[in-house]
């Protein structure tokens, strides 16, 4: 998971430090080696680093943190600031501009996910921006990438613009007009990649930036290559002003130190970060979030932002009269568990929970939730709507249907009763509140 190393010897640092009631000079100047060492150690540009600690300890050496009654904590909120700062501070967001339809152009290598994260971007310009989003093929080069383009396209439920391997700057073009006819308002446009920085697909990308006016130009890098980012962003930006980076596979067993350098260094924002393969882990990148993430604080924003585009509110409000009613049925159970699938893993939701990245030693069995899912479709409509007629019979007849155990049958029974009773009292609390109604946060 992205962050990982860093996370886990930032947080043993920490630990040292808010351990005492007073901190001297050098515990601190101690501390903000180890910190340098995780920081080198996790791919993070030699420059930044430097940079980072000199702000860190001379802020963390002054009187009114070396003074106050909790000196760790407030080391701790010294780093998390400076690791906010490093990253952007602020999210950057998407650029549209004034004239229709805004072309984003997609530029990176091959291997770093773009054809994908074309496809990402796409369904979240639809969900999230209320867009009607274009994908154009341009990548003429490598086998299939149009093939895969028209594959994700067809996911997301986003035409696809293509013409073969004809000339790109053409078919950019076209694209363009093509949008324009279809009254269409964006259009995204999958370049064409290599295994490394040549001339000749720089001077085909900056012909195809001359040739339509781009509002965003963004590059697509890989986390997993740590510095490498850094450098490949700094060469395409040389050639097309870039403005901004997306980060991929941020959920691979990467180092971090493209998140942490690659804004310091080219000043180029970084806008979203894939999270996973679903076509819907994206996420915008948040500089604060992410910091506090990386110290292990959780991120309780993105957990209630993928709550809500998750879970629809009608539902949560029909969910919420049949707790009360004492109606929770399994067939309702079986809906929840799959809206909480579709909010990403439960381990990246746990890392979310304040302290949750703390809980190293606790392992999630994601394989738990497809065995429920099994035994709740091995029943019948009518045992799914009236769980008390589940005698031993039935219950040994559930189990051999969705290949579990006896016992994985009875255990996920004394679950639901569990659940049912614990969000009756929740609902019926959330009633006595003034009268509040809205969606119940089942699964939060």
């Amino acid at each position: 998971m992205a962050f990982e190393g860093i996370s886990t010897k930032l947080q043993t640092v920490f630990k040292k430090l808010t351990g005492k009631g007073r901190l001297s000079e050098r515990e601190v100047r101690d501390a903000m080696r180890e910190i340098k060492l995780a920081l080198l150690e996790a791919d993070v540009n030699f420059v930044v680093v430097k940079d980072f600690i000199t702000k860190v300890t001379e802020r963390a050496i002054g009187q009114d943190v070396l003074e106050s009654l909790t000196p760790g904590q407030q080391i701790i909120k010294v780093v998390n600031e400076e690791l906010t700062s490093l990253m952007g501070s602020n999210n950057a967001k998407l650029e549209f501009g004034s004239v229709k339809p805004a072309v984003i152009l997609m530029a990176g290598l091959q291997g770093a996910g773009k054809t994908t994260m074309c496809g990402k971007l796409a369904q979240l310009m639809k969900k999230q921006y209320g867009k009607s989003p274009l994908l154009v093929a341009c990548d003429v080069y490598r086998p299939a990438a149009i093939e895969q383009l028209q594959i994700v396209g067809g996911k997301v439920e986003v035409p696809v613009f293509e013409h073969g391997k004809n000339d790109p700057i053409k078919t950019a073009k076209e694209a363009i007009e093509f949008a324009q006819k279809q009254f269409l308002d964006v259009v995204i446009i999958d370049t064409a990649g290599r295994l490394h920085i040549d001339s000749d697909m720089m001077g085909e990308l900056k012909r195809i930036k001359e040739a339509v006016n781009p509002v965003e130009i963004l590059l697509v890098v890989d986390a997993m290559t740590g510095q490498d980012a850094v450098n490949v962003a700094k060469s395409f930006d040389q050639t097309v002003p870039l403005t901004g980076v997306i980060l991929t596979k941020l959920d691979g067993d990467t180092r971090g130190g493209a998140a942490l350098s690659v804004r310091a260094v080219t000043g180029k924002p970084i806008k979203f970060s894939g999270t996973g393969e679903k076509l819907t882990d994206i996420e915008p990148f948040h500089p604060d979030r992410m910091a506090s993430r990386i110290l292990g604080m959780g991120d309780m924003l993105t957990l209630i932002e993928k709550a809500q585009q998750t879970f629809d509110e009608k539902k949560a409000i029909e969910l919420e009269k049949k707790m009360r009613n004492d109606a929770f049925t399994l067939n309702d159970f079986l809906e929840q568990l799959d809206q909480m699938q579709n909010m990403g893993s439960m381990e990246d939701i746990l890392k979310m929970l304040p302290g949750g990245a703390k809980m190293g030693n606790v392992t999630v069995d994601e394989k738990q939730m497809a065995r429920s899912r099994a035994i709740v479709q091995a029943m019948t409509p009518q045992e799914r709507d009236n769980p008390d007629v589940l005698n031993a019979s039935r219950r040994r007849r559930i189990a051999k249907g969705s290949g579990t155990q006896i016992q994985d049958v009875n255990r996920l029974m004394n679950q639901f009763e569990s659940s049912k009773k614990l969000m009756k009292q929740f609902a019926g609390g959330r009633m006595k509140k003034k009268g509040k109604r809205g969606g119940f946060p089942f699964g939060m």
